[in-house]
């Protein structure tokens, strides 16, 4: 794969997170561990800030509270499109903003609507991310082929950019 840059591309990685909306969202538990949920993007901002909803009965909440770092995968494997995001994630109240990201899907978790009082907020600022764009399977079988004759392993074409 190929290193767009250094500094990376934030404009891809943002075109990217919107076409997938949905991550693994990973926390730090009170005992130190990784805990992983998936989480739907509501909106992108100003390409570094992720907004999504959350229960503040959730386990997110106190975890949150322990240690703001936090950790979002984002996969399309039909596209072979990944990419990964670290951050600070913040919880609030805003109940202007729960409107502007409201849908009415969100009603099925939050039955009074965005001033529902279970309703949180998470904000997480981007502070590092990666993307990888691999070839498709056929890619990769022409590549296995030419392994095998040539006995050398061939170098994958595809794209890679990260961003910190």
């Amino acid at each position: 794969m190929t290193d767009l840059s250094d500094r990376g591309d934030l404009a891809k990685v943002a075109e990217l997170i919107r076409k997938i909306r949905v991550a693994l969202l990973t926390t730090l538990d009170t005992h130190g561990r990784l805990h992983s949920r998936p989480v739907q993007l509501l909106q992108l901002e100003s390409d570094r800030t992720l907004w999504f909803f959350t229960d503040w009965h959730s386990p997110k909440v106190t975890e949150l509270q322990n240690d703001e770092r936090v950790g979002l995968g984002f996969a399309d494997p039909a596209s072979s499109t990944f990419v990964v995001v670290s951050g600070t994630g913040r919880l609030l109240r805003d109940p202007v903003k729960a409107r502007e990201l409201w849908t009415a899907e969100q009603r099925a978790f939050y039955p009074d609507g965005p001033q529902d009082s279970r309703l949180a907020l998470l904000r997480v600022e981007i502070e590092l991310a990666e993307y990888w764009l691999a070839p498709g399977r056929t890619s990769y079988l022409v590549a296995a082929a030419h392994a095998a004759v040539t006995g050398e392993p061939a170098e994958i074409l595809g794209k890679h950019g990260k961003v910190d």
